[in-house]
């Protein structure tokens, strides 16, 4: 059943007219009118609907049950993810959204290549947030996983009110399978550098703000695999517990 993304109030028995990118996506599929479609706000379950009226510019449907069903983890992980080059942020955020992470941190580190800023740095947030949205359609996650600001790694690893902090590198002599083997499940944020990794200035200023050092093995993991790997990881290892 296809399902969409309606960032309005949803109540069993309600005809809504639907948003403008979610009739233009019905109207490319083709669906027709009395096709059931599946719903969802990001409060958290969904709605079975019923497709009414499909016009030119406009769909209308009619809500007709309700599932409290969610795939959520039982424990939230943040990805904190140094910005890579060109459009590896695109497939790091639909990735990791897939694999449950609860929310996704852009930052700007040293080895940053590229550099957001102003009025490019909020066309790029839309478009992730776009991204999130079409990523929970697809794996049928039925609550948004938030998208912070860009923020500075150093502003950000300075902050106190975060939840566990793991940085991930090279350098550790802890693996994370192995540590995650001896900690229950928990909310954590996963630190990953840019290519090229952070600098041994920001390791050591993660690590002295509280940051957790840990690797993921002998290999060294382009920064787009580093992170799905340890989602993964954590996911296998937390689920049996």
């Amino acid at each position: 059943m296809p399902r969409f993304y309606c960032s309005q109030p949803l109540a069993v028995g309600s005809q809504l007219m639907l948003p403008d990118n979610v009739a233009h996506h019905i109207q490319v599929l083709r669906l027709a009118p009395g096709t059931a479609i599946t719903l969802f706000n990001g409060d958290g379950g969904e709605y079975t609907a019923t497709l009414s009226a499909i016009e030119k510019k406009h769909v209308s449907a009619e809500v007709k049950a309700y599932t409290a069903h969610d795939v959520e983890l039982a424990y939230a992980i943040t990805l904190a993810q140094a910005l890579p080059e060109s459009s590896k942020m695109d497939w790091i955020i639909e990735k990791a959204v897939e694999l449950g992470v609860a929310a996704i941190q852009p930052l700007s580190a040293q080895r940053c290549v590229t550099r957001l800023s102003g009025e490019r740095a909020e066309k790029k947030l839309a478009h992730w947030q776009g991204i999130i949205v079409a990523a929970c359609e697809q794996s049928g996650r039925n609550r948004l996983a938030q998208l912070a600001e860009l923020s500075d790694f150093k502003s950000w690893i300075s902050q106190q009110d975060l939840h566990r902090r793991i940085l991930l590198s090279p350098r550790a002599t802890q693996s994370l399978s192995d540590w995650a083997r001896h900690h229950p499940p928990q909310a954590l944020a996963l630190m990953i550098g840019p290519e090229g990794g952070f600098t041994e200035m920001e390791e050591n200023l993660a690590i002295t703000q509280g940051a957790l050092s840990l690797s993921m093995g002998p290999r060294v993991l382009r920064t787009e695999t580093a992170g799905m790997a340890a989602l993964a990881t954590l996911n296998a290892i937390w689920a049996e517990m």
